[in-house]
């Protein structure tokens, strides 16, 4: 059975922004989520989680999938880029799913923190105030602090959004990788060269949707269409 299904699925508030959409995501699935700007693509991601509620059709988990298995990461706003904390607390706020009301976090949350942090090359940063970090950087923690909510999946909202050419590169490479360790990843993207370098499947929203492989929507008519309008930007 399938991590996440979704059937039928219309999302929005009180009124659809989105045509039925249709898919699943299986343990190590990397799914990359495109489409135009405005089509609905974080109002998805956020009906995924069950931030929001449905306006039509449902959304099921299965192959022992929880809610709290979920990281997620999503699109930074500047309050949350000034936050006055060390890295190393920051990255182990993600355990407090573990703890719930626990007022401590154990030693091998802790050791979790470590070991992610060790993960995502910022060990040496862990007594760092994270305002004063740059952009690739905190988005480092803030996949370090997902991952110690779990490593199942992880669903992240543009996280290359305002970074550099080479930290785009690196956090790209970052998550690859972990999908190849065998995270499953859900990423909304608005570059769909990288969304095709690295993802096995696509799902597309907007006017027409289309979910399948990424060979697939190569030789789809929709993903061709999109394709060609992107390279004309």
């Amino acid at each position: 059975m399938s991590y996440i299904t979704a059937t039928d699925l219309e999302v929005g508030y009180e009124r659809p922004v989105t045509q039925p959409i249709n898919f699943k995501v299986d343990r190590q699935d990397y799914l990359c989520i495109v489409g135009e700007n405005g089509a609905g693509k974080s109002t998805l991601m956020k009906t995924i989680l069950g931030l929001i509620q449905p306006v039509g059709g449902v959304v099921t988990t299965g192959d022992g999938l929880t809610k709290n298995d979920i990281g997620y990461l999503p699109q930074q706003t500047v309050v949350q880029r000034d936050f006055p904390a060390s890295v190393r607390e920051i990255v182990l706020s993600g355990c407090q799913g573990r703890a719930g009301l626990r007022p401590f976090y154990t030693k091998q949350e802790k050791e979790l923190a470590v070991n992610n942090m060790e993960r995502m090359g910022i060990s040496e940063l862990k007594d760092r105030c994270y305002r004063e970090l740059s952009g690739g950087q905190q988005q480092r923690v803030l996949l370090a602090r997902a991952l110690c909510a779990t490593g199942k999946i992880l669903v992240l909202d543009e996280p290359v959004s305002g970074l550099d050419p080479k930290a785009t590169a690196e956090m790209y490479e970052l998550i690859g990788n972990l999908n190849k360790d065998g995270v499953t990843i859900i990423m909304i993207s608005h570059d769909i060269n990288a969304a095709l370098r690295y993802a096995t499947h696509i799902l597309h929203i907007g006017a027409k949707v289309f979910f399948g492989t990424k060979e697939d929507y190569l030789h789809s008519s929709i993903g061709k269409e999109f394709l060609a309008g992107d390279n004309n930007d």
